[in-house]
């Protein structure tokens, strides 16, 4: 963590003042946040506005929800504008162009800036958590405002008002944290549905991965709170929950008094008010013959299961330290389909990672066949500075990799699109979720198994379930008809 040198006498009183308790101590920094914005806004003659773009996965989604929570709790309007006042950029570093992407915009910004004093430029994330990146910050980007990583999201209040009453670059990286603190401001996205923290960080350390050096080591939150939070939600109308964690599958381990996933999810279900489950990532080694029944015997537990397989060769999975076996794999893949024989797999696969040789590819164009999988999220290798893999011989040539994506993703996409005919004639379950944004008549739904589907539907049935028939498949989404009888 950065020292901060010289504290003007107003911030070091501020500071001075603050309890001891963290979820006090923020609400404390939100209400000295507040009258600092509202003396600009009287000042300016206007409300200050923010903007927060986020990159990634559902976790930093969810945790711009709390940002964005805090900054409008502290007077920010949000805006999709980045000429804001407030411009704050959540960032990724799972593949190195989600980095890039970021410079890119920094780039944008040191612009926009010149014509706007009062404009500050935040960065948080699992890139923050880099050395080289916040070297790369403090040399390239001073203009840079504030700078923290993905273990002190609940201290964003606190460093906002730092950054508010000082005129140096403010930068807070925990190498970890064991605290969880959830009891923040948030502005949700959707008003129906929400996602829930359950765990943070990971374990596994695939030899490609950045995210366990980035977001530590795996923290399960106690599972009364996750209760507790779900009721709030489900109080405050929201019928879909998406349980969040980079491996679900290992929830609980590490409590002092250990409960399953599966035990979790049943506990979620008893909850009135939530229609639908869903979670995200499950790691095939730790997907428990429990949870499989868990699903099976459920009425809200989404017919969708996300499943990575990363590649078909068992010598490849070794070498990524996946700790299965593809044997394995295809083993767990027919007990799910035996007993949730309606189940929507979906997948990620890496192409080119180091060694891969063409009988590898080839396992895993067969296992793609074999499995049959409702869609798939193919990525080529991207090499990652930290990770094992980025120091292995026999990285795969360009032109190799990509000829092999090409072929993968031609695979992925015949099979997926038979999949969705065969869903075509039928009457589904469907939340609506926005009207469409191409066509203002239609509306747009997500079936249990995650597909979409858009049907002429008025406005006042966003947030609720209602009954679709499934028209005509378009390949990677539906046009359907609402059923009113």
């Amino acid at each position: 963590m950065s020292k901060i040198n010289v504290i003007n006498p107003k911030l070091a009183e501020i500071l001075a003042n603050a309890p001891s308790n963290d979820v006090a101590r923020q609400d404390y920094f939100i209400s000295i946040a507040k009258e600092e914005i509202q003396r600009r806004s009287d000042e300016l003659g206007r409300k200050l506005t923010c903007c927060v773009n986020t990159f990634g996965c559902q976790m930093n989604a969810r945790d711009s929800e709390k940002i964005l929570g805090v900054l409008e709790a502290a007077g920010y309007v949000e805006s999709e504008d980045e000429h804001s006042d407030f411009v704050i950029y959540n960032t990724c570093t799972v593949r190195e162009n989600a980095n890039n992407r970021v410079w890119g915009r920094l780039g944008y910004l040191s612009t926009i800036k010149k014509k706007n004093a009062q404009m500050i430029i935040a960065l948080c994330g699992c890139m923050m958590q880099e050395d080289i990146v916040r070297e790369k910050i403090k040399k390239s980007y001073p203009y840079v405002d504030l700078v923290f990583g993905t273990h002190n999201i609940y201290r964003f209040s606190e460093l906002l008002v730092q950054t508010l009453f000082s005129d140096y670059q403010i930068m807070e990286i925990l190498d970890d944290s064991k605290k969880i603190v959830e009891e923040l401001p948030i502005v949700r996205k959707y008003a129906y549905k929400s996602g829930v923290n359950i765990m943070f960080g990971c374990n596994n350390f695939c030899t490609y991965c950045i995210v366990p050096y980035v977001r530590g080591r795996e923290k399960s939150r106690e599972p009364k709170d996750i209760i507790n939070e779900v009721k709030k939600l489900a109080a405050d109308g929201v019928i879909e929950i998406m349980l969040l964690g980079q491996n679900v599958n290992s929830y609980g381990k590490g409590l002092e008094h250990p409960i399953s996933f599966a035990e979790l999810l049943q506990e979620v279900e008893k909850i009135d008010g939530i229609e639908r489950i869903r979670f995200m990532t499950s790691h095939p080694k730790d997907l428990s013959d429990e949870l499989i029944d868990v699903m099976a015997h459920s009425k809200k537990i989404c017919k969708h299961l996300h499943l990575p397989v990363q590649s078909g060769s068992t010598n490849l999975l070794k070498s990524m330290n996946r700790r299965y076996t593809r044997e394995h794999y295809l083993a767990l893949v027919k007990k799910i389909r035996e007993k949730l024989p309606d189940i929507a797999l979906t997948t990620d696969i890496i192409v080119g990672f180091p060694g891969e040789t063409d009988q590898d590819f080839e396992d895993t164009l067969s296992l793609v066949k074999e499995v049959e999988y409702d869609s798939a999220f193919t990525f080529i290798y991207s090499k990652r500075t930290g990770t094992p893999a980025a120091s292995f011989e026999n990285q795969i040539p360009d032109d190799v990799v990509k000829e092999r994506f090409d072929r993968l993703l031609k695979v992925v996409q015949e099979i997926s699109a038979k999949k969705a005919m065969e869903y075509t004639g039928k009457v589904v379950d469907v939340l609506v979720e926005e009207v469409n944004a191409q066509d203002p008549s239609l509306v747009t739904g997500r079936l249990s198994n995650n597909s979409v589907v858009h049907f002429a539907a008025d406005k006042k049935f966003i947030g609720s379930i209602v009954n679709v028939h499934l028209d005509e498949c378009k390949g990677f989404y539906y046009l359907g008809t609402m059923v009113t009888e």
